[in-house]
């Protein structure tokens, strides 16, 4: 029985060329940033405005409004999340302290 599963399994690699593997939407351009309001005052001093972005769900663009997050203790510089690009494709880079 494994004999005949395993060559049954070379018979369709070797139909198909080999091409096994899953497919996946690949998102468009990011689309451009949404206008927002300047945010408002901050709920305290540990609080730091986080941008509004765009993010892909695998299926389409969702938009994340901008929103205050809470200073980390001990990280002095808040980097906000930006796209960068990355060869011919463009990664988003989440936000992070350093």
């Amino acid at each position: 029985m494994r004999r005949m599963m395993a060559g049954g399994v070379v018979a369709l690699l070797l139909l198909t060329g080999g091409m096994v593997g899953v497919a996946a939407a690949q998102p468009a351009m990011v689309p451009p940033l949404q206008a927002e309001p300047p945010p408002p005052p901050p709920p305290g001093e540990r609080y730091v405005w986080q941008p509004g972005h765009w993010h892909w769900n695998g299926g389409a663009w969702v938009w994340f409004r901008g929103h205050y997050v809470v200073r980390r203790a001990g990280w002095h510089e808040y980097v906000p999340g930006h796209w960068r690009r990355r060869g011919p494709d463009w990664v988003w880079i989440p936000a992070h302290w350093r």
